[in-house]
């Protein structure tokens, strides 16, 4: 999963030309019981599953970009893309890279069997698809998984679009064979880009793609991201929406300390290091998901200090005895209670 344990959608403008803003995500209080009906092999690392209604009834219903948290049966909670199509209400599709090093998430995900019980939460949107009538898709690696539903969205509704997938190669692409079927369809808007075929793309060579005044969708490794929001604004693009599947660099940060009053640790948090990963390093244990700040997993009592806010799950009244260790950061000294 992109450490998707993730999903936050980030939302540019990347001109003043357009009208269209991001909305607020809207926290979905619903629990759904599913069962694992089929697991895929979808490339090298990545394994897609299809996940059905334990009662055999339908499923919520949603829209491009959206995502579900996944409780796993560790008691563990990561976010994935929905990544089928929306008009398929008799199951959800989700699809996860596996990460050797990272917090166990997706390893538990890729153990996991058909049959296998799980609970969701949601379906909700961090990653809203306006409707315009121009787009470029661009996907890297696993981030296909939220782009994948808006292109096919894109495709039924007849408007323009151009769509570049990327990767390190081939075997690491999810659903390059449907993609490269796609590509012999649309041979003049699907553009399969392997880096170990053609290079790395620069930002500027990605935006050649674009329509005129296209909106462009993106996932993918921070990298890619980083490199096409360097070459925004720009005259073809009319707005940039991207959602990253790993947290967020820390610019510009102050570093401050953090102690756990249950345990007595004193953790310095440097001012390129957010609280949660400085945590982490004497509480492996704590809970987090996204890493982003939205989806309300790490808020944890605050006993004492002063606290910069950047959280976008907390309420003004929450944030007087929270914080979102994920993204938020202390002035001098705080103390929690861990």
């Amino acid at each position: 999963m992109r450490f998707l344990g993730v999903i936050v959608a980030a939302y540019e403008k990347a001109s003043g030309l357009s009208g269209h803003y991001r909305p607020d995500i809207v926290e979905v209080r619903r629990t759904l019981d599913v069962v694992v009906d089929e697991v895929r092999q979808e490339s090298d690392g990545v394994r897609s599953f299809r996940l059905v209604a334990a009662d055999g009834g339908e499923l919520p219903g949603w829209h491009p970009g959206a995502h579900v948290d996944v409780v796993l049966p560790s008691g563990r909670q990561r976010q994935y893309s929905l990544t089928g199509s929306p008009r398929e209400h008799d199951h959800y599709r989700i699809a996860v890279r596996e990460i050797a090093d990272g917090g166990g998430g997706s390893r538990e995900m890729h153990a996991l069997e058909a049959g296998q019980p799980l609970t969701l939460r949601g379906p909700r949107n961090a990653f809203p698809f306006i409707g315009v009538d121009k787009y470029l898709f661009v996907a890297g690696g696993i981030g296909i998984t939220p782009i994948r539903p808006m292109l096919y969205d894109a495709i039924e509704r007849g408007v323009d679009w151009q769509f570049v997938y990327t990767g390190r190669d081939r075997g690491s692409m999810p659903f390059l064979a449907e993609l490269t079927d796609l590509a012999a369809a649309y041979p003049d808007r699907v553009h399969l880009r392997p880096d170990d075929e053609f290079g790395v793309p620069t930002g500027l060579a990605i935006l050649d793609y674009a329509p005129d005044g296209a909106a462009l969708y993106t996932c993918g490794p921070p990298p890619m991201i980083d490199a096409i929001r360097r070459v925004i604004p720009a005259e073809n693009i009319a707005t940039l929406h991207y959602e990253r599947f790993s947290p967020p660099p820390v610019v510009g940060g102050e570093p401050f300390t953090v102690v756990l009053a249950r345990s007595g640790h004193v953790v310095p948090v440097a001012g390129d290091q957010s609280a949660l990963a400085a945590i982490r390093a004497v509480l492996p244990d704590v809970a987090y998901s996204c890493q982003q700040g939205y989806c309300g997993t790490c808020p944890v009592a605050l006993i004492g200090g002063d606290v910069e806010h950047h959280d976008r799950c907390l309420t003004d009244a929450q944030r007087e005895t929270r914080m979102t260790i994920c993204v938020s950061r202390g002035s001098g000294r705080v103390t929690l209670d861990l």
